[in-house]
């Protein structure tokens, strides 16, 4: 269960990163289609998808290791594009995890 252990820890990392970046890019495209200035779209759009395509890669490389079932899987990958849900569900995660971890101890 250290494997899954040491995957978890970035996974957390990229999770509140990204979801970060994303209230980062909701307030973004209010700026662009509020104020019509599309400049923080146009930097902070292409660093999300950057960030993004890096946390399916953690959670999937957690998700694998951790032995989750497919639609588990893909929804912590969905997590993250929608504003707030990758921080709750980083909580739960964490919290499966763990427990997964205290029974293979046990």
């Amino acid at each position: 269960m250290i494997v899954v252990e040491s995957a978890l820890k970035p996974f957390r990392v990229m999770a509140y990163i990204v979801g970060c970046m994303l209230l980062a890019l909701v307030v973004a495209m209010v700026v662009k289609y509020g104020f019509d200035n599309a400049t923080f779209v146009a930097v902070v759009g292409p660093v999300h998808g950057f960030v993004y395509a890096v946390y399916l890669l953690t959670a999937l490389n957690l998700g694998l290791k951790a032995r989750w079932s497919w639609p588990y899987t893909l929804g912590v990958l969905l997590a993250g594009t929608i504003p707030f849900l990758s921080f709750v569900i980083e909580r739960k995660v964490t919290e499966r995890v763990r427990q997964q971890i205290a029974v293979a101890a046990a």
